[in-house]
């Protein structure tokens, strides 16, 4: 199966989805999918991810040092914590993505997936891809769900 990204959302996407760990290979660009990086839908319906900028820096361990490997050349450096955290920051893509719970007993033709519309990182609308959820939440099958006032919440989220 490979390597996936993960999204966990604490925006309502149904119960199958909501505060529920899923997978999904769409999020990142270039044919990258699946570095197994942690993104999060917060309540508004914005993405964040997790941004590690700034918190290791490396020393690279020359040939008169001990520590050096003739044998791995290209191990000859060592990992320096900054004592800086890594932060969640806003992802502003503009594109569909589907996710689908990561954890999953039944057949997989049966996995429930969502297509799942961002545009600047704020959720537009979520489509229900599989028919899973038309006896649990109402919604039928293909039915698109649009998010109401987005426009409104773009302008908040932005200024």
């Amino acid at each position: 199966m490979g390597m996936f990204d993960y999204l966990r959302s604490s925006y309502d996407l149904g119960e199958q989805f909501t505060n529920v760990t899923c997978q999904t290979k769409d999020i990142e660009e270039f044919g990258i999918g699946g570095s197994m990086t942690e993104y999060w839908l917060d309540p508004a319906g914005k993405l964040w991810y997790p941004c590690y900028i700034g918190t290791n820096t490396f020393e690279t361990i020359e040939e008169d040092d001990p520590r050096y490997s003739e044998k791995h050349p290209f191990l000859n450096f060592e990992w320096i914590p900054t004592g800086e955290h890594g932060k969640y920051k806003h992802h502003p893509i503009t594109k569909y993505i589907e996710v689908y719970p990561a954890e999953w007993k039944g057949e997989w033709k049966d996995w429930p997936t969502l297509r799942l519309h961002f545009r600047y990182g704020i959720i537009q609308e979520f489509t229900d891809v599989t028919g899973r959820h038309e006896s649990r939440n109402g919604y039928k099958v293909g039915e698109t769900i649009k998010q109401e006032k987005t426009s409104n919440k773009i302008k908040d989220l932005l200024s």
